[in-house]
């Protein structure tokens, strides 16, 4: 399983990923597209990376955040490619023996994540227009 996919994020492979006898706490983050008052009438974001780019510093974030939460095991995937509302965009599952560091770990991944990966999006509206948004 690839830190990219064009498919569906399926978060249950990501938490069987980092299932453990050893770690009770596991958290994860689902980030969706949205259509909010203040994004317009948003359908869908189409999603474009340098995917050997986003594979490598996923790894990174990653393996900073095991720096970090030594205990913590971290799975994480980004789509690519048209997402409709509704559907995840990104997903980051961090299990570790304690709720703590499952959730520090989790949000340091998410956050640079945001910060780092070199992900563009383009939101597609309702009325067939388009909208190249910044991070």
């Amino acid at each position: 399983m690839g830190y990219c996919t064009h498919e569906p994020i399926e978060v249950g492979r990501l938490m069987a990923a980092v299932a453990d006898g050893e770690r009770g706490g596991t958290v994860a983050f689902v980030g969706s597209v949205r259509g909010g008052a203040e994004d317009g009438p948003v359908v869908a974001i189409e999603y474009s990376a340098y995917e050997e780019m986003v594979a490598e510093e996923f790894g990174r974030i990653i393996a900073e955040a095991r720096e970090r939460w030594p205990e913590a095991v971290v799975a994480a995937q980004h789509r690519l490619g048209q997402v409709p509302l509704g559907e995840p965009s990104i997903a980051v599952v961090a299990a570790a023996p304690h709720r703590r560091e499952a959730f520090a770990a989790c949000r340091h991944v998410v956050e640079e994540a945001k910060r780092r990966l070199p992900v563009w999006k383009k939101e597609q509206f309702q009325d067939g227009g388009t909208r190249w948004r910044e991070h």
